[in-house]
């Protein structure tokens, strides 16, 4: 018997990280030590806290059983709440504005089941990362693209294409510090996004997976520190990075009551919420664990300086990041033809290191790839010996 999958299945583009990953796999199983920057899986342990707790919670038999509440305890989001305002002077209804989900990948994709209907469509700048596309292609509708930029001019040009369609998008999906790309904005550029979706009637989703990752003194702002910003969209967060809780899968989205109570609504027909010894642990984290996600920021500051410089000395130069825990490098002159994929490939073949192919976040990512700053500072030392290697070996046969 054949089977046949839904229509929505061809929608979905070829997976490159598969590739990658089944040829990364293929040569540790032949004993090869690969140096893996291709995928942003913190290798940092959680904080001390955060596990005793959970630890503690996990041995009563109490929480062994669903979650009393699908969109999380209201413990965890009042505590979500007085994050916020802590951290952005944003208040925030713990009742009715923030939902607990599956880590901010499957809040996002839920609520593209949410907002979008087939054949509509919603704005995400590119590049960007995957699920940002696919999810709205799951839900069957079509991401419209334009040219990434970190500055408020990119709503005149989201207007200008706007204006041209027959029917508006149902939301614009920003990210800052962005991923892939590493890109950091100052607070009016949500000033303007603000005054975007108000004009156009345009919901704003922003993707602030990486609010407290930030060097050289910058801090991310919050979208919704912007004025009237709940009246018009939301924002999620997640634990997976400034925790070093990516396995745990736990996130919010904060912000606009309909949105957040669109989207608790629908995971309650696909989830029973999270496990409630990770909630109740998560309260720890965001109450107690701050100097521990700013110590694991200056971790990944001072990785990203190790490795920006070290290929800066082998004759790649790379520009250092304000943001994020990845760094986009531009590939080098000669290897421009080559494209991303085969970059990487011939990297993970010729030097050991494995990176991630700008080709696969969408248009204008290939002529660079990405870098996780995953690995300690001796380990991406031998990374830049082992590039740089490669590079010279590839540069003499040409």
């Amino acid at each position: 018997m054949r089977i046949r999958f839904a229509a929505r299945m061809g929608e979905l583009p070829e997976y490159v990280f598969g590739r990658l990953n089944a040829a990364k796999l293929s040569r540790r199983r032949a004993g090869e030590d690969i140096i893996d920057l291709g995928m942003g899986n913190p290798n940092d342990p959680t904080p001390r806290r955060i596990i005793d707790k959970l630890i503690e919670k996990v041995e009563d038999p109490r929480t062994h059983g669903y979650s009393v509440s699908a969109d999380g305890l209201i413990s965890l989001k009042r505590e979500v709440a007085r994050w916020y305002d802590r951290q952005y002077g944003v208040r925030i209804d713990p009742e009715r504005e923030v939902v607990c989900t599956i880590g901010s990948k499957e809040g996002l994709s839920h609520l593209s089941l949410v907002m979008v209907e087939p054949g509509q469509t919603a704005i995400v700048p590119t590049p960007a990362f995957p699920p940002h596309l696919h999810s709205i292609a799951l839900a069957g509708g079509q991401a419209v693209t334009l040219p990434l930029s970190n500055r408020p001019e990119l709503f005149d040009r989201m207007d200008e294409m706007v204006a041209g369609m027959e029917k508006k998008p149902k939301f614009a999906l920003l990210n800052y510090p962005h991923n892939p790309t590493t890109l950091t904005v100052e607070p009016e550029f949500y000033e303007r996004a603000v005054q975007f979706a108000r004009e156009r009637q345009i919901p704003i989703v922003h993707d602030f997976a990486y609010c407290q990752i930030t060097y050289d003194g910058y801090r991310a702002p919050s979208f919704l520190q912007a004025e009237g910003a709940k009246e018009v969209g939301v924002e999620f967060t997640s634990m997976s990075k400034s925790f070093n809780m990516a396995g745990w899968r736990i996130g919010f989205c904060v912000g606009n009551e309909e949105v957040v109570s669109g989207l608790a609504r629908i995971k309650g027909y696909y989830d029973y919420g999270l496990f409630m010894p990770i909630q109740i642990a998560s309260i720890i984290a965001l109450r107690d664990c701050m100097d521990d996600a700013h110590r694991q920021a200056a971790v990944y500051e001072s990785r990203r300086d190790v490795l920006c410089e070290g290929l800066g000395r082998i004759g790649w130069p790379v520009e250092k990041p304000k943001g994020a825990m990845f760094v986009w490098a531009p590939l080098p002159e000669p290897f421009l033809e080559m494209g991303s994929v085969d970059f990487a490939f011939m990297l993970l073949e010729e030097a050991g290191v494995a990176v991630a192919p700008g080709a696969a976040f969408g248009e204008g990512g290939d002529r660079f790839v990405r870098m996780a700053l995953v690995e300690n500072e001796q380990r991406l030392r031998q990374a830049v010996r082992q590039i740089g290697r490669a590079l010279r070996s590839k540069r003499e046969d040409k």
